[in-house]
């Protein structure tokens, strides 16, 4: 007679809850044990922390993050909590956890409504847009669907899901909308007084130009703004934002381009999604989230729960890398160059000589756009986009392809051992949403803007290496990485692990600091051969690594947080006095007046004209804020007595070493960029900053007043640059348009001090005028090649200061270098630019 096995071992126990006993009894399992760090991660949840609401669990990458989170959620099923949902970024890494389980032998499901899920049988893996958006099968508050209750909510790379929930709470509304035409005519007159220049731009459909619909007129106009948008919330492109921003409309941001007009609450109103908001357990998985802040902000989880993040006891649980910034060793090294270099080591020739001298290897490069991949398209094998990336990556780890391109992933994608050897990131993404870009010029260097790119860098970085016995080189291209890698800032902000490397990398990095490509070579020769030396020396710097005890959440941003909620139930004076005892405790101005405009808006609803008395003392510290009602009155800058002088007292408060001198400018400088639309506001901060590290007193009044130049150089008491920047125009002629413009920017700047003498410039591919216009007298014009000049003359001027203790600080020794590079106030524009020239086409 057969054994019935479902009669036996049932009456004995019941379900096994802790996690390590989970996996110990799973018939299958992968590994005899779990890793000692995920066992310890798990223990602390299971031990000290299962019953907190909200729980963030870092380990580094590769830590075995995605079965700590399918164990966690697999425990909550069997201690009858409720359902559990195990959250990815996208469908990509969907189904590599959907594998993970089913190596595992745990039962899971990818729809909502399998009965397995709502019987609690099986965990739901899904993407986090499934239940994030304003039609979620979960349920919306207002609509009529059931509610989904969960016990557990597991959200995997959390600073992804971050991302994915500020977009799916902002409603764009495109320029060939009919709703966008009928706003614009709506707000006209309030985004002419905010910015005169910005609004003919957006006319003119500059991509660049935006404009914030002042709060005031947002809110009074919220009738009419209900009118125009009411009647498409069934659009396609509504449909799944509206339902989560209707109620709280009136104290949204709106922010007008030429492509569109792009709505987003101060935060989102989570609430929205009850499954989230009421779920008994949030678990919040990271690698890289340094800043814990915009759990806050984004999620609504409990500040004080999220400062206690559950880690392994070592850091210690990550494989061997050696970082390198070639930019950094040596400011000479090309990037060209760098990226031959890359093509040889795929093929097995380190020494560049032509000949393979080692095993093939596969070269992943990192790159943010399909403009950054361009660059690579003569070196590389392959080029994969992110519906390319499950076979590209299965191919990878199968066999050497060779040198791969991976097109804006800088997240999600695992590849260990052989599947990546050489990992190069050349650039980061950058801020495109129009809410991100004004808090960009606004908060420019500020923590939390450091504190997002750090992350994006920390992201790349982990792709390359999957567990402690992994090695990989990284490579980091340009010289925004370069900077990250050494300053202070952006240091203190990467997890314990990686900056125990960084330290490591570095001390390999002085050895062959100034040295060209064949130093670069032999270094990473020892971590890829790999040495002995090195890899004894890299696992004994993160032997004693930890990680921090605590997270960061900032005071503001928990501020922010409550502030919203306050006044999404209509209570917003209490909102505002929330955001003043944060204002008590912020010490940077930038910050502060960032901060008293949102106070301002909410405000608004009870007190108008205190509101506006709130704004007049927010642009005093904040210039790029928005402008009063009242308007503000342009302030005359006036020259510095002594170029030399002022540049050496900038550069002193900017840079404590030489090396942050030289990147620094070489930093500033890269961000201007020609041909590329898109970057022009990058351009314009660049050339402001360019300015002040020359000794100039340099501003941007378009920003400023919205009236007025790009940017104004005070070159001496009796002469200003005033100069219009259009690197992103691709004409071989200066437009009507643009010479109009820098005519115009003259009389305003004669209208503020006629005494003063303006000089025209433009920043332009081409000093030829359109035969439609007339070039402005006197005026002078920055082509690429004579940019290319001044862009040496002043990365030599940093270089030959960085050459010594301190010179940068000195006056006399500042004064010489600014001579010997023709950037005095006399010689600057007679030397890296051209008089205009008129069209001779008739």
């Amino acid at each position: 007679m057969p054994l019935d096995w479902s009669l036996v071992g049932t009456g004995d126990s019941d379900a096994l809850i802790r996690p390590r006993d989970i996996y110990a009894a799973l018939p299958n399992r992968p590994w005899p044990y779990l890793r000692f760090e995920q066992g310890e991660v798990l223990d602390k949840w299971f031990d000290g922390r299962r019953d907190d609401r909200d729980v963030v669990i870092k380990q580094n990458t590769g830590g075995g993050k995605t079965v700590v989170g399918l164990l966690i959620a697999q425990s909550t099923l069997n201690e009858g909590i409720g359902k559990a949902a195990y959250l990815a970024p996208d469908n990509y890494l969907v189904k590599r956890v959907r594998e993970e389980a089913d190596r595992l032998g745990l039962a899971t499901v990818d729809d909502p409504f399998d009965a397995a899920f709502r019987a609690q049988e099986a965990i739901l893996v899904t993407n986090f847009h499934k239940l994030i958006n304003g039609k979620s099968v979960f349920g919306v508050v207002g609509d009529d669907r059931e509610v989904i209750d969960l016990g557990a909510v597991v959200v995997d790379d959390a600073h992804a899901a971050l991302s994915t929930t500020e977009d799916q709470f902002r409603l764009r509304v495109p320029s060939n909308h009919d709703a966008y035409e009928k706003l614009l005519t709506i707000f006209a007159t309030d985004l002419q007084d905010q910015s005169a220049n910005a609004w003919a731009e957006i006319q003119a459909k500059d991509p660049t130009a935006l404009v914030r619909i002042p709060f005031w007129s947002w809110a009074d106009q919220h009738a009419r703004v209900l009118e125009a948008l009411l009647p498409h919330r069934y659009d396609e492109g509504f449909k799944f934002v509206w339902p989560l921003i209707a109620d709280v409309l009136h104290l949204c941001t709106a922010t007008v381009t030429s492509r569109a007009l792009e709505i987003r609450p101060p935060c989102p109103p989570i609430s929205k999604i009850p499954a989230f908001n009421r779920a008994k357990r949030r678990v919040y998985l990271t690698a890289t989230l340094a800043d814990d802040s915009t759990l806050v902000t984004d999620l609504d989880a409990d500040p004080t729960l999220v400062s206690r993040p559950i880690t392994p006891g070592s850091a210690a649980d990550l494989g061997d890398r050696m970082i390198l910034a070639p930019v950094a060793l040596n400011p000479e090294l090309d990037d060209t160059a760098v990226r031959m270099m890359a093509r040889q080591f795929a093929d097995g020739d380190r020494d560049g000589d032509g000949i393979p001298d080692a095993k093939p290897i596969n070269v992943i490069v990192l790159v943010p756009s399909d403009k950054a991949a361009e660059a690579w398209k003569d070196y590389a094998d392959k080029t994969h986009w992110v519906s390319q990336l499950d076979e590209g990556v299965k191919e990878l780890k199968a066999k050497h392809v060779g040198l791969v391109v991976l097109v804006n992933k800088y997240d999600g994608v695992d590849l260990p051992h052989d599947a990546c050897r050489l990992l190069i990131l050349d650039g980061v993404p950058r801020p495109m949403d129009a809410v991100e870009r004004r808090e960009a010029i606004a908060l420019a260097d500020s923590p939390s803007r450091v504190a997002r790119e750090v992350q994006r860098i920390e992201q790349g970085m982990g792709r390359g290496v999957r567990d402690s016995e992994d090695y990989c080189a990284v490579l980091l291209l340009g010289t925004r990485l370069g900077v990250a890698t050494h300053d202070p800032r952006h240091l203190s902000l990467f997890s314990p692990a990686t900056q125990a490397q960084l330290r490591l990398s570095r001390d390999i990095a002085k050895q062959i600091k100034g040295e060209g490509l064949a130093a670069v070579r032999q270094a990473l020769r020892a971590c890829l051969g790999p040495m002995p030396q090195w890899m004894e020396r890299s696992r004994r710097a993160l032997a004693e690594v930890r990680y921090a005890e605590t997270g960061i959440v900032r005071p503001e941003a928990v501020a922010l947080r409550q502030a919203f909620d306050l006044a999404a139930t209509g209570r917003s004076s209490a909102a505002a006095d929330r955001i003043q005892l944060a204002i008590n405790d912020v010490d940077d101005d930038a910050l502060r007046g960032w901060l008293r405009e949102q106070k301002a808006a909410y405000l608004h609803l009870t007190d108008a004209s205190t509101a506006q008395r709130v704004l007049n003392d927010a642009i005093a510290q904040n210039p790029f804020v928005l402008r009063p009602v009242a308007g503000v009155s342009p302030t005359q800058i006036k020259a510095a007595a002594v170029q030399s002088r002022a540049a050496a007292e900038f550069l002193a408060s900017q840079y404590s070493d030489g090396i942050s001198l030289v990147l620094g400018v070489r930093a500033l400088l890269e961000e201007i960029i020609w041909g590329d639309e898109d970057r022009t506001d990058d351009a314009e901060r660049a050339w402001e900053q360019l300015g002040r590290h020359l000794g100039f007193v340099s501003t941007r009044p378009e920003k400023l007043y919205g009236t007025g130049p790009d940017n104004l150089w005070a070159l001496s008491s009796a002469r200003y640059a005033v100069t219009e920047l259009k690197t992103g125009c691709t004409t071989d002629t200066i437009a009507k348009k643009d010479l109009d413009q820098l005519g115009g920017s003259v009389r305003w700047q004669n209208k503020q001090d006629a005494a003063v003498q303006a000089l025209p410039v433009m920043v332009h591919p081409s000093r030829i005028c359109s035969a439609k216009g007339t070039p402005v007298p006197g005026m002078r014009v920055v082509t690429p090649e004579k940019f290319s000049l001044l862009k040496q003359a002043a990365i030599q001027y940093a270089v030959a200061l960085a050459d010594g203790a301190g010179r940068w600080m000195d006056e006399q020794a500042v004064a010489i270098q600014l001579a010997q590079g023709k950037l005095t106030a006399g010689q600057l524009f007679e030397t890296y630019s051209d008089t205009a020239q008129a069209s001779t086409s008739k």
